[in-house]
């Protein structure tokens, strides 16, 4: 390990190219006046945007000639997990995965810092092993960390508010304490966004059950029990979320909405809080958003090659509606971020009105509608045409006010893209028609309507082949003599025993041709507007979902559940 020592981080990191000199002339003049002193100067430059934890990992593996590894099924081995904890692995960041094959006296250690000797001292005086070090990323050390320590760390301060609580009888639940960065409930909170935000959850659960509050975690659209406390902490866990969102912590009978910015492994996630009353308290659901998860390359959004030509092409209109629709949580707001952030040239002015703005983008003037101050959808877009804008995004066509404004923005030379909640893109057009639109206007004004869902990617590593049966044939619309693989998912530890792991997109997108406009002009029925798009080329969701499944990439039951109607 003496080496190590005579080597800096800065200078590696300048003899790999991961940054320039004067970004790490930036980066430690803000270590110094930071208040915080032990920041790591990674830490530093990643929070300046300067690099990824990745790339300085990767740098660190060629200079120091130390292996980069991946934690994501790593678990501590059984000869030293009563050795180590939670407390002292997050203090030096580090996490040991695994025993020497030939020398079982040696601990196979994943470090962010693996120059870090006082580390490595305390995790041999623990363990009483030889440490060898590995690198890995901040973020893969704390979900590993989390994983093996999350809920027993959480219970212990479930325990602490409990014995806390006993010894404070008599108080009322809500004092100031709560506020106290290490008080029990405060860490318990804190930790219980953290964990989620690690596992990719997009949803919190928090649930007021007749003897327990169960926490549950929306991952890859499922719900997935995480741990569950006595229901005597139920009133403290509501009243820390009603002090950190921004509501009125007296208020238990009403509804309540708030939000809360939170830094999770450096990266910002915006929380948007809502409170229920129920019968036995009061329910809490937390949406996790990244504040750049929702705008991402087109290339990312799961297009194959035909669809993304379409999709382009649509995208080209210099006037016209374009329709995102499918149900919530399909991933809507995302396809209209990717689409607006392609038209976001200097050149064209965007505004858009949505409730509540999910995400901010630069360049985009973006409005929040407010009922209660008479700023509908309908109002702000009145205001919004005289604004002289180039294209105009509406959250949502909730009724047939704005929806008429929106058809007249396009046919006066706006391009104006929205979502609306529909099962199929042919059907959108008569929801248009039943919201009081004339069907010769829609017919003028719609240029293409994108339908989406989202399913499940099967787990790589775990994921087993098999013939499908003939009635499966059928449905996929597979000639029935013909072998047929696909695909089902198991479980291992590198998908938390899902099966799956993340989700893909799915698409059926109609760009109206003269043929359609026709069809809509006189007012002919979604069956022969579908037949028509058919004829053109489009493929629908079953069609689209089919070709995941024969490709391996998703499982035959998610192919029917985001179809079953079509």
């Amino acid at each position: 390990m003496a080496q190590f020592q005579r080597k800096r981080l800065g200078d590696m990191l300048i003899a790999e190219g991961v940054v320039t000199e004067e970004q790490l002339g930036e980066a430690l003049e803000a270590k110094k006046e930071d208040a915080n002193k032990n920041k790591r100067l990674g830490e530093v430059l990643v929070e300046m945007n300067f690099t990824t934890e990745e790339k300085i990992c990767k740098a660190l593996e060629r200079q120091l000639g130390i292996e980069m590894v991946n934690l994501t099924s790593a678990f501590i081995p059984e000869a030293v997990a009563d050795k180590v904890n939670g407390t002292v692995l997050r203090k030096h960041m580090v996490f040991p995965f695994g025993i020497d094959e030939f020398d079982i006296n040696v601990l196979k250690l994943a470090m962010v810092d693996p120059m870090d000797m006082v580390a490595v001292d305390d995790i041999e005086m623990m363990t009483g092993m030889n440490v060898e070090s590995y690198i890995a990323t901040n973020r893969e050390i704390m979900l590993a960390i989390d994983k093996t320590f999350g809920n027993e760390e959480a219970q212990s301060a479930a325990d602490a508010y409990a014995k806390e609580r006993g010894e404070k009888l008599g108080q009322e639940e809500e004092t100031e304490d709560d506020s106290v960065a290490d008080s029990p409930i405060v860490i318990l909170v804190k930790t219980t966004i953290e964990q989620a935000a690690r596992l990719r959850a997009s949803d919190i659960h928090i649930e007021a059950l007749e003897t327990r509050v169960r926490i549950r975690y929306r991952i890859d659209g499922s719900l997935y029990e995480q741990i569950s406390y006595d229901i005597s902490l139920m009133p403290a866990i509501t009243a820390r979320l009603k002090i950190i969102s921004g509501m009125d912590i007296s208020e238990k009978r009403k509804p309540q909405d708030g939000r809360i910015t939170q830094i999770v492994d450096r990266v910002e996630y915006d929380i948007r809080v809502s409170m229920l009353p129920t019968v036995y308290g009061e329910k809490c659901v937390m949406r996790l958003a990244m504040k750049q998860a929702l705008s991402r390359d087109k290339k990312d959004l799961g297009f194959d090659p035909d669809e993304m030509k379409v999709f382009e092409h649509i995208l080209q209109n210099p006037n016209g509606v374009i329709l995102v629709t499918g149900p919530t949580g399909s991933g809507k707001s995302t396809t209209l971020y990717t689409a607006l952030s392609e038209l976001n040239t200097e050149d064209v002015n965007i505004i858009t009105v949505e409730d509540p703005v999910e995400a901010n983008i630069d360049g985009i003037n973006q409005v929040h509608v407010n009922p209660k101050a008479g700023l509908t959808f309908a109002s702000a877009l009145r205001s919004i045409l005289r604004q002289d804008p180039d294209i105009i995004m509406i959250g949502e066509i909730r009724d047939g006010e704005t929806a008429q404004i929106a058809v007249q923005a396009a046919i006066t030379g706006h391009l104006v893209v929205s979502t609306l909640h529909t099962n199929s893109s042919a059907a959108t057009i008569s929801r248009l028609e039943d919201m009081g639109v004339e069907s010769y206007l829609v017919s003028d004004s719609v240029v293409g309507v994108i339908a989406q869902r989202l399913v499940k990617r099967l787990c790589p590593s775990c994921k087993t082949p098999r013939q499908a049966t003939e009635e499966e044939k059928e449905i996929m619309n597979v000639p029935t003599d013909q072998p047929c693989e696909i695909y089902d998912p198991v479980g291992c530890p590198l998908c938390n025993n899902i099966g799956y792991k993340g989700r893909i997109g799915v698409y059926e997108i109609m760009e109206l041709n003269r043929e359609m406009k026709d069809i809509i002009s006189r007012r002919g029925s979604t069956e022969e507007l579908k037949q028509a798009a058919l004829r053109n080329g489009m493929n629908t969701l079953r069609m689209a979902a089919t070709k995941h499944v024969l490709n391996g990439i998703t499982s035959y039951p998610e192919m029917v559940r985001i179809s079953f109607d079509k």
